[in-house]
Order: structure tokens, then C-alpha cells, then sequence
């Protein structure tokens, strides 16, 4: 999916690969890339641009930290990144999933 739409889009995807993180792998960002890539038409408008970023790491902080969001949020997010697979993604369990299981 990547590839194509790079191969395609060659500017809009330039523009989106300055957003990497210094402190991102590369796994993490060729997801976060995607994420990017499959949302960036929606959120064209430069002032857009900073919320959409903000979406991508709320998705990335999700998948590769386990990281808690609202419920309304992450299925924002989830719905973004429909389709894109991320491959060995690390499996978290939270506090509450193990209290649930106590009880």
C-alpha cells in the first residue's frame, strides 16, 4: 500500500517522511507512515496538519506502548488505521484487563 502511493504521490509522500521522529524505529515509522499517508488527504488544510500528527501518535503510542486514551479517541484512531498491518506489534496487559481477571 505504501509503496504505491509513494511511487504515485511522490511529493506528498517527501512531505509526509519529514515527520519521523528521531526516536522512532524504523517499524514504528513505516507505520506511522502509513497512517500518515492513508488520512493526510483529509486533513490537507496546514493547520490540520498538526492534529493529524497528533492522531499518528496517539495510534503509535497505542500499538508500540500500550498507551490508554478515552475510548472515543482510540476508536478515532482505530478506524484511521483500518487495514494497516503491523507486524511482531508487542501485546500489552493493562492494569485493568488483569483485575478483571482476578475477580
Amino acid at each position: 500500500m505504501v509503496d504505491r502511493f509513494i511511487k504515485r504521490n511522490r511529493k506528498m509522500a517527501e512531505y509526509v517522511m519529514q515527520f519521523q521522529s528521531y526516536s522512532e524505529s524504523d517499524k514504528q515509522w513505516s507505520a506511522r507512515m502509513e497512517f500518515l499517508l492513508r488520512n493526510v488527504e483529509d486533513y490537507s488544510d496546514p493547520e490540520q496538519m498538526d492534529h493529524l500528527l497528533a492522531l499518528s501518535m496517539v495510534w503509535a503510542n497505542h500499538i508500540f506502548m500500550g498507551c490508554c486514551y478515552s475510548e472515543e479517541l482510540l476508536d478515532r484512531v482505530t478506524s484511521m488505521a483500518d487495514g494497516i498491518e503491523v507486524e511482531d506489534a508487542p501485546h500489552f496487559t493493562t492494569r485493568d484487563s488483569i483485575m478483571k481477571q482476578q475477580q
